[in-house]
């Protein structure tokens, strides 16, 4: 029978419970350098399907805004196998916690620390934090979650809004206090979560100004011009007379050089995935395409 006051497991066609998480819980404590401190205990109910662990996407990057995803830890008071792998993947910090060789069953209790930096906004009359809590990536319900905000100051304004995105549904606040406030939320479906915005007063911490990058698709049409014209020279470069092979390698060549040029800087600074197609990275790789076509169309006319 389920406990009062929580939402039971759902069930498969089959009559067996499927996979779901029993209890989310997270602490997000706001450090006086600017800093939030992420505390989550997961209470995973893998059922009977063997898995390696669990996998939580921790977003590093949204939109043109950068954050520092670092000080990654894990364990497990159930035993479960708890080895951290962290890998950076389009715009998320894809935190793996288990083991390869290890398949666990049943109901899991993980614990995830991490911190993240450069995560408040600065405003005109204040400074704002605005995060998802347990993220929308979760494919499984959450029968049960709960995040504890904790601040060096008194909190006169910490909200939350559970759901998809987008979504305006209240979390009920289950106790106030003058430093820290607690939000509770049950019956979240697959793919929702729990938005925590807090404001807190000028000088109140530390805030490190934004890092910002530039869109993904940062181009003008003289770029995408110049690509999409390239595309169209490729089947032209079939029915001509092929160009040396020569001058279509020095033509990738120079391409892959400008790509580097105009990517490069970011890629080494910030990882593979703060790139951005600017103007020059568009044209390096209209050159690539020709250049390309142009020692393919050479090699399929030389007998």
């Amino acid at each position: 029978p389920a406990v009062s006051g929580t939402v039971p497991p759902p069930e498969t066609a089959a009559g067996d419970i499927a996979e779901s998480i029993a209890t989310y819980d997270v602490v997000l404590a706001i450090g006086t350098d600017g800093v939030l401190r992420v505390r989550e205990t997961i209470t995973y109910d893998f059922g009977e399907s063997g898995r390696h662990g669990i996998v939580r996407p921790v977003p590093f990057r949204r939109g043109d805004r950068l954050y520092e995803v670092r000080g990654v830890r894990a364990g497990s008071s159930t035993g479960a196998p708890s080895r951290v792998r962290t890998t950076k993947l389009l715009n998320d910090v894809q935190i793996s916690v288990g083991g390869r060789r290890h398949e666990v069953r049943g109901r899991q209790a993980y614990v995830l620390e991490y911190d993240v930096a450069r995560v408040f906004t600065p405003r005109a009359g204040h400074d704002e934090l605005v995060w998802d809590a347990i993220g929308t990536s979760w494919t499984v319900p959450i029968r049960n979650a709960a995040v504890r905000v904790e601040a060096p100051v008194p909190l006169r304004h910490a909200t939350c809004r559970a759901g998809a995105s987008g979504a305006t549904t209240r979390c009920l606040r289950d106790r106030d206090g003058p430093y820290a406030v607690d939000f509770i939320q049950r019956g979240l479906a697959p793919g929702e979560g729990m938005k925590i915005r807090v404001k807190l007063p000028k000088r109140a911490i530390a805030v490190p100004p934004p890092r910002h990058l530039p869109p993904r698709w940062a181009g003008d049409w003289p770029g995408t011009a110049l690509l999409a014209m390239s595309l169209g020279m490729v089947p032209v470069l079939r029915r001509r007379p092929a160009p040396r092979r020569r001058v279509g390698a020095v033509l990738a060549a120079a391409g892959v050089l400008l790509v580097v040029a105009d990517a490069g800087g970011e890629i080494a600074a910030y990882g593979l995935w703060a790139f951005s197609l600017g103007d020059r990275c568009l044209a390096g790789l209209a050159l690539v395409v020709v250049g390309a076509g142009a020692v393919c169309a050479h090699r399929l006319r030389t007998p």
